[in-house]
């Protein structure tokens, strides 16, 4: 169970993606700055690989833990593919929200009027309109 707890507290906190953008998870900011405090240990992802596999081996002694050693090997697996290719774990930073300055949401006045009917249509509108 303290594996469980291990490995939860490892993978909940997602990982900023390199392009794009990356939604955060309820209440990820707190497990974050757990995370944030083991520092290499914790980003690194041939660590993170090696402790998977190193949980997976005492589990698949038990028959009812099977299942579970399946997942955690995977997972190593997953883990040493990524940090072949070179990634690593990257905290999702918030970016303080800028509030838009009233001088800067006042855009020019359009230049142009705006289009309207040839004038013939635009008597015969009033004619009908009046009529």
């Amino acid at each position: 169970s303290v594996a469980g707890v291990l490995v939860c507290l490892l993978e909940y906190p997602r990982s900023k993606r390199k392009k794009g953008s990356t939604m955060e998870r309820c209440g990820q900011k707190y497990l974050t700055a757990v995370v944030k405090v083991f520092g290499p240990l914790t980003r690194n992802y041939y660590i993170r690989a090696v402790l998977h596999a190193a949980l997976a081996v005492p589990a698949g002694f038990l028959l009812s833990t099977i299942l579970g050693t399946v997942c955690l090997g995977i997972a190593s697996g997953i883990y040493l593919l990524a940090a072949v290719r070179g990634e690593e774990w990257r905290p999702i930073e918030q970016k303080p929200r800028e509030r838009p300055h009233m001088g800067d949401t006042i855009k020019q006045p359009p230049s142009n009027p705006p289009p309207r009917p040839p004038a013939d249509a635009r008597k015969k509108q009033a004619a009908e309109v009046g009529g």
